[in-house]
């Protein structure tokens, strides 16, 4: 299940459905919203992994 979120957000990577858009949203761009979102989805799944590990520092 991880590894395929992790495929899921390599592909999410390249927004470029977003690169020609000029709407703001909060007064940023919307590009710069989604790269926000983006890497705290990929840190919440880097997080996962870690927590999927389970044995760090426990000896």
């Amino acid at each position: 299940m991880l590894y395929a979120l992790l495929v899921l957000l390599f592909l999410l990577h390249n927004d470029f459905w977003l690169w020609e858009t000029p709407q703001l949203v909060l007064g940023l761009p919307v590009g710069l919203l989604y790269h926000i979102g983006f890497c705290l989805a990929a840190m919440l799944l880097m997080a996962a992994f870690v927590k999927a590990r389970g044995d760090w520092g426990e000896r």
